[in-house]
């Protein structure tokens, strides 16, 4: 994918430099403001069209994304394909501590809907890949087969990586650099910058 592609896809959002704990556990430098990407489907139908394309040819018979925005780009890429469409649900403990702390459970209601099936799994961001690694492991256990991971943008490697070494390739509208660090490794704590939680403010 091109630059052009990335700066399509930061043009719609609104993004934030700081220093956040994400979901995941990681602490990163950029924050992205995706409330209000789906709002109006014109404006990212060229990055849904670009991302479909990449996922056709994987042969699915279902997309499943994540609450909020990769279940919202699952429906409207499941329609485009003409296949079902599934979603998982964020639960985030009360005390939230170390790496990957929430879970993606599928609603009782599709969980009966998943064995035997191929399945994409999106999300409109990936950057460490919580929401998608906890989509990943709930369709695993009911039986799913995940073809193929999708999204927007992702963003560096941690997510991609851990995909590639389940044999998943990653399909992508557009990439960019973006570096995570764990907690005890982080330069932005080293340097006393304020940590702000981003998981907290999206959930």
């Amino acid at each position: 994918m091109s630059e052009a592609d990335t700066a399509a896809f930061l043009e719609l959002v609104r993004g934030r430099r700081g220093h956040f704990r994400l979901e995941s556990g990681h602490h990163g430098g950029l924050w992205l403001d995706l409330d209000a990407l789906f709002t109006d489907t014109r404006r990212i139908e060229p990055l849904v069209a670009g991302l479909t394309r990449a996922l056709r040819a994987h042969g699915v018979d279902a997309v499943c994304g994540p609450m909020l925005g990769g279940a919202f780009l699952a429906q409207l890429v499941a329609h485009a394909l003409g296949v079902e469409f599934l979603y998982t649900e964020r639960v985030a403990p009360a005390a939230g501590g170390g790496l990957y702390p929430v879970r993606y459970p599928l609603p009782r209601a599709l969980a009966g809907r998943v064995r035997g099936k191929r399945i994409a799994i999106v999300d409109d961001v990936m950057s460490a890949g919580s929401a998608l690694r906890g989509t990943f492991a709930e369709l695993q256990a009911h039986g799913g087969t995940v073809a193929v991971a999708g999204a927007l943008l992702v963003l560096g490697e941690t997510g991609a990586a851990f995909f590639a070494e389940q044999g998943i390739p990653v399909e992508a509208f557009a990439r960019d650099e973006y570096p995570l660090w764990l907690p005890d490794a982080c330069p932005l704590c080293a340097d006393g910058v304020p940590l702000e939680d981003a998981a907290a403010a999206a959930a």
